[in-house]
């Protein structure tokens, strides 16, 4: 791709929301594992406090890979590297595996209620479309 050339407004707003939505993982990671104090999971609902004492160890090293990918991957897309489809990748990797962990082996619809894979299948769904946009970006020549 020419370095001259101009890309789509949508490219750039697709690529500022994106990293806006890694971001916001990143802070809700930062918060889960170093901000949250006992008299906030007090104000949380018991059965939501039992599924985050039960999580599995490995878990947070997931969550982490999962939205510091993601957040990676969106720099390297506003950077237009091809690198970010790797990035959106891994990420993608991380969440199904998280994901489907939380939905299928922690049982968190039979906890939580139908209404707790609202979030799971929306952050999914983002993670797809990133990855295959980031994909299509490349292969438009849009990242070098």
């Amino acid at each position: 791709m020419n370095a001259k050339t101009k890309l789509n407004k949508s490219f750039w707003i697709i690529a500022v929301l994106a990293l806006l939505w890694n971001l916001i993982g990143v802070y809700f990671w930062l918060s889960e594992n170093f901000l949250m104090t006992d008299e906030m999971k007090t104000t949380m609902p018991p059965e939501q406090v039992e599924l985050m004492n039960n999580a599995p160890a490995w878990g947070i090293y997931i969550y982490a890979i999962a939205v510091f990918g993601g957040a990676i991957a969106s720099v390297l897309l506003l950077m237009r590297k091809k690198l970010a489809v790797g990035f959106f990748g891994f990420s993608l990797l991380a969440i199904l595996i998280l994901q489907l962990y939380w939905v299928f082996a922690m049982d968190i619809v039979q906890v939580m209620g139908p209404q707790s894979l609202i979030m799971p299948t929306i952050v999914i769904a983002i993670a797809i479309f990133e990855y295959f946009y980031s994909k299509g970006a490349a292969r438009n020549n849009w990242l070098v």
